[in-house]
């Protein structure tokens, strides 16, 4: 039965693993129609908003079935927690690239201003974070996570230049309101999906020591 419980276990982690790129995939391809002003490659997100919630469900599902039949122990146990976790987070992030997919839809009509800020940069950063997390997670391993209150303080900063930024430019001209606001709104949507992957972070680290920390 351990033997099988196991490969079970690794299909729940692979299945999670991918769940956790299509969250990934959304983001970052919301984020490329947004600098492109793309609306077919946003339309594209937005679309698969229904096969990431479907996925949640069934993995979620897996979870509770495997904790059911063979109620697991120490870390195999915190293994399924840290999965519960991570779908979770992978379906925020999806849902954050699905809403800026949409906000692409309304401003793709106009030339961006100052080209996008520092918007581009924060979003590699973000993404960056969100890689390492999900490679942490699929690698057993702490060791790519253990600068993450730095960055996310990074992000933190990046979001709050882009605010004033923003505001700085809406004074100077009432015509780029609307778009500013929306760059405010994408830069407070990826410090979200950084704190997502700061959750994933902090659930690695329990599922492989024990104990739990806060990234802040």
């Amino acid at each position: 039965m351990t033997d099988k419980f196991h490969a079970e276990l690794k299909n729940l982690k692979a299945e999670t693993l991918e769940m956790a790129h299509l969250g990934r995939f959304m983001l970052r391809t919301a984020v490329d129609a947004l600098i492109r002003q793309d609306n077919e490659l946003a339309s594209s997100v937005v679309a698969r908003k229904e096969e990431i919630h479907e996925m949640e469900v069934r993995i979620e599902e897996h979870c509770y079935h495997l904790i059911a039949l063979y109620q697991p122990m120490a870390k195999d146990m915190r293994t399924i927690a840290c999965t519960l976790k991570v779908i979770t987070a992978s379906l925020r992030i999806g849902r954050y690239g699905k809403v800026i997919a949409k906000i692409v839809e309304k401003i793709s009509d106009q030339p961006h201003i100052a080209n996008l800020m520092t918007i581009p940069h924060m979003a590699d950063l973000v993404i960056e974070m969100i890689d390492d997390s999900i490679e942490a997670y699929e690698k057993d391993s702490v060791a790519g996570i253990s600068d993450f209150s730095l960055r996310d303080d990074t992000i933190d900063s990046l979001r709050q230049s882009i605010f004033r930024e923003g505001i700085t430019y809406m004074m100077e001209d009432p015509k780029s309101i609307t778009r500013c606001t929306n760059y405010i709104l994408v830069a407070r949507y990826l410090e979200r999906c950084a704190d997502h992957a700061c959750k994933i972070a902090e659930n690695v680290y329990y599922m492989n020591t024990g104990e739990r920390i806060e990234i802040h």
